[in-house]
């Protein structure tokens, strides 16, 4: 087994995680205040830019990123690090970025 540190960017808070653990279950195991809510690749609550490193997350792009946004963006329940990441939480792909503000954007035309 192989162990990686995870640095989150702008937070000072740093995790050893293993390459066989996913990168969310190592910051709740360390207390780390990593937002999720389905564990399973769908919501995108728990997405983090990849700053430097790289991780596996296969499930990740067949579920919710394409292969392009999985390049650069990490769901930290499905992805496991394969080398000393920098992490930016928080960061979504442009394509869930767009999304969200067309939703905002349609439910202020309802008022």
């Amino acid at each position: 087994m192989t162990e990686y540190t995870v640095e989150f960017v702008g937070t000072g808070e740093e995790i050893t995680v293993s390459d066989k653990q996913t990168i969310l279950n190592a910051c709740i195991e360390e207390g780390i205040a990593q937002e999720y809510s389905c564990r399973v690749g769908m919501c995108l609550a728990c997405t983090a830019e990849i700053v430097e490193g790289e991780v596996a997350q296969d499930a990740a792009v067949a579920r919710a990123l394409t292969e392009e946004e999985a390049e650069t963006y990490a769901l930290t329940c499905m992805a496991r690090a394969q080398s000393d990441l920098k992490l930016d939480r928080g960061k979504y792909p442009p394509s869930i970025e767009n999304d969200a503000a067309a939703g905002a954007g349609a439910a202020a035309d309802d008022d």
